[in-house]
């Protein structure tokens, strides 16, 4: 029996920059962090040639084609496992549209539990290259490339998409006091809202290639710069501000990142103190986060009493293995 545990993700500032159509002409570049929220994947053999499959239905198979979980049918591709397994997933949270990364979260714990499974010990940039293909490539999805690599190398990153497709992750190296400074600052509030990304992330890409909004990018990605380098230099609290250009600017790369509702949800927030936030992955729905300085969390709090609160913090580690047993036959 295989465990993998992996983690799910806030993206900071960037995101968009991560579409192929913008950084083959202008490089992208994200700040994401993992979170201590996580997607489990299992995996044992089992004593009969059946593929059992348990997520939110239950699958029974006689072979990987047959698979209708495209994830677990191209991962399964990926890593040569044919036959005789039985695989669970389970989520901390309901995984479809909360914007935090979920999808990438399961591409990359599949890849990595499969690979443990078949004997083979595999790095952080093949997991995130791999699971870029699976969902990019193969299973045709309107997304960029952070969620990927944020999962796989966990932390807290700056993620560079290159022109020529190459990524490049440099961890933000800052102390434990600050890791937990930034942590406590930050807030995760459920909208209550859900969507699929899909929908609204099609609308951001067709506008990318349509090469509408570049210049909201680029800003975007200026903001990222700056709050790589904030975060580095100890200035924390800057990133709220930052975050508040960001979300101007993102608000208008596709219909659907925003609505009435959201916008009222996040005046409410900044009225009580908050310096900044974003709804959390495509847009539409899911988590708002926000940042707040110490002094304004009781009033934050207050203000938003209606929508529930998850708590987090940035989680160092990406996927990893955390349960590995094997038995042997001597036959």
């Amino acid at each position: 029996m295989i465990i993998s545990q992996t983690p799910l993700r806030i993206s900071f500032l960037g995101g968009g920059t991560d579409f192929e159509s913008y950084y083959k002409n202008h490089a992208g570049l994200v700040v994401s962090a993992a979170i201590d929220k996580y997607i489990f994947v299992i995996i044992k053999e089992r004593f009969d040639s059946l593929i059992v499959l348990n997520y939110s239905k239950k699958e029974i198979r006689n072979s990987v084609e047959e698979i209708e979980h495209e994830f677990v049918r191209e991962a399964m591709m990926k890593t040569g496992i044919k036959e005789g397994v039985e695989i669970t997933m389970i989520a901390d949270i309901p995984s479809e549209g909360s914007g935090l990364g979920s999808s990438s979260s399961v591409v990359v714990g599949l890849l990595n539990a499969m690979y443990a499974y078949t004997g083979k010990q595999v790095t952080a940039e093949q997991l995130a290259k791999e699971a870029c293909d699976i969902e990019i490539k193969k299973c045709k999805k309107p997304i960029g490339k952070q969620d990927q690599y944020i999962a796989a190398y966990g932390g807290l990153c700056s993620i560079k998409f290159n022109k020529t497709g190459k990524v490049n992750v440099d961890k933000i190296e800052i102390s434990e006091r600050e890791i937990y400074n930034l942590s406590s600052n930050l807030f995760l509030y459920y909208t209550g809202v859900t969507r699929k990304s899909a929908d609204v992330l099609e609308g951001l890409k067709s506008n990318i290639s349509a090469k509408k909004n570049i210049s909201d990018l680029n800003e975007i990605k200026k903001l990222a710069v700056e709050a790589k380098s904030a975060i580095e230099a100890g200035n924390i609290d800057k990133l709220g501000n930052l975050l508040n250009q960001n979300w101007k600017h993102k608000k208008k790369l596709s219909e659907g990142i925003s609505n009435q509702f959201l916008d009222d949800m996040y005046s409410k927030a900044i009225k009580a103190g908050a310096s900044g936030g974003k709804i959390a992955g495509a847009g539409g729905g899911g988590f708002f986060l926000l940042y707040c300085k110490k002094q304004f969390h009781d009033a934050l709090k207050k203000q938003m009493k209606d929508f529930k609160e998850m708590p987090f913090h940035v989680e160092k580690d990406g996927s990893k293995i955390i349960f590995n047993y094997r038995r042997y036959s001597w036959k």
